[in-house]
């Protein structure tokens, strides 16, 4: 069964590896504008933000046992200080960012995660699983890029390295939360789609920006 759902979430992934993104590939390769650094903090901190709401209506879905003791792990983390949003928030100020109103793509992704919770405990944890599955990839990436190209202070590293070295926990906590639901696959595979591709409008809204905040 484990094989068949590591397969079947793979495939809903398909094309949407977000470090292939060309928003991320210029990142690591030092190409992003100061600006962009900065616009990106301060629409990411809506994500950050809704996170532990996310994970404690997804508690509460589920029954005692395996899922609910995985999850409640992942919330511990996520909000045991210094809180994952307060370590995003020091990286944020190190570039600029403001506080701003949601931009759409991240009021689209924001909804996304609402979707998936309200159809149920598996497409949620799917849905889940379709950022955490990267998310330690992610973070190094962006980690060493912002060290090596954009003048990264401490604080602004240690969001990020903190999730390069927790994310591969969450993501195999997550994968076995959802295996020990006897999920259906469509649900499974539906329900990740939904968040990857939020995710992937996200980064083509940072590239569709791009002009703009270079000139601006």
């Amino acid at each position: 069964m484990n094989t068949e759902l590591s397969y079947r979430f793979d495939d809903a992934l398909r094309e949407r590896q977000l470090l292939a993104h060309p928003f991320y590939r210029r990142w690591e390769d030092g190409e992003l504008a100061p600006s962009e650094l900065t616009h990106y903090a301060e629409q990411y901190r809506f994500f950050e933000a809704m996170m532990p709401s996310f994970l404690q209506g997804l508690l509460e879905q589920l029954p005692h046992g395996t899922a609910r003791d995985l999850v409640t792990a992942n919330l511990v983390d996520e909000v045991t200080p210094p809180s994952h949003l307060e370590l995003f928030s020091r990286f944020a100020h190190h570039y600029g960012a403001r506080d701003v109103d949601v931009s759409p793509a991240m009021a689209q992704l924001v909804e996304a995660y609402a979707t998936v919770l309200a159809q149920g405990p598996t497409p949620a944890l799917a849905g889940l699983l379709a950022y955490e599955s990267q998310g330690a990839a992610v973070a190094d990436t962006k980690g060493e890029g912002l060290a090596a190209h954009y003048g990264a202070s401490e604080d602004a590293l240690e969001f990020w390295r903190e999730h390069g070295s927790i994310e591969g926990d969450h993501a195999a906590w997550t994968f076995d939360a959802l295996a020990s639901l006897d999920p259906d696959l469509d649900q499974v595979a539906a329900g990740a789609r939904v968040v990857a591709d939020a995710w992937w409008n996200f980064l083509d809204e940072r590239e569709a920006l791009r002009e703009v905040l270079v000139t601006a």
